[in-house]
């Protein structure tokens, strides 16, 4: 059956205790991983795809690239980049004609940030859509608020909005926000008319609650 999704079980009922001291953490502590090669080579050619001046819309970690297809189509004046570590997924055919201003570029997003970050870029807007949830307690780490890399994702400004069909995650990222910021962004229940994603879809046509956080970064 299609519309049989199962709705994430987790024994979190909120927030993660340890949430407030492993964002600090990673705040006050270099991060010292290096950068991949195929990264490196991923972010090189992106930049010989951008012409330097259309603002940018990262769809980070886009999956099979609906998201970004659809991102692209609703916003001609920006450079609308998926990027996604799965060779797999980005592979999967596309619906219809790829817009002209999409791109898409298989890297590790820990290491995409970062190179934007270095390479004094900021973006316009920024998309989280339904990233992997890791939903066990001593997953916390895995989630992208609990990163090393979650102080360049704020680093990079713009516009960031997060969807997921697990309120904690996104209340989680909200408090995260807030740690790194001063300003705690609110979080929604809404209606997924249009949904920009075929995990979104699914979601929404076997009952789940949709949650999304919008936020203006520096």
């Amino acid at each position: 059956m299609y519309a049989n999704s199962r709705s994430i079980d987790s024994a979190q009922s909120g927030p993660h205790d340890k949430l407030a001291e492993l964002v600090l953490r990673h705040r006050d502590a270099l991060f010292r991983k290096p950068i991949s090669p195929a990264s490196q080579a991923s972010f090189d050619s992106v930049m010989r795809e951008w012409d330097g001046r259309a603002p940018i819309l990262l769809d980070a970690g886009c999956g099979v690239g609906w998201s970004t297809l659809k991102l692209a189509e609703a916003h001609p004046a920006h450079f609308v980049l998926g990027v996604d570590q799965s060779e797999d997924r980005l592979s999967r055919g596309k619906p219809g004609v790829t817009p002209a201003n999409a791109f898409f570029a298989r890297a590790d997003l820990v290491d995409f940030w970062r190179l934007l970050l270095q390479a004094d870029i900021r973006l316009d807007r920024h998309y989280l859509l339904y990233p992997n949830p890791w939903p066990k307690i001593g997953h916390l780490s895995r989630r992208w608020h609990g990163s090393p890399a979650f102080p360049a994702l704020l680093a990079l400004g713009g516009r960031l909005e997060c969807r997921s069909n697990w309120a904690i995650y996104v209340e989680e990222l909200a408090q995260a926000i807030g740690l790194l910021t001063g300003t705690t962004p609110g979080v929604e229940r809404f209606e997924a008319e249009e949904p920009l994603t075929p995990f979104e879809k699914k979601y929404r046509d076997s009952g789940q609650s949709l949650h999304r956080l919008v936020c203006m970064l520096g």
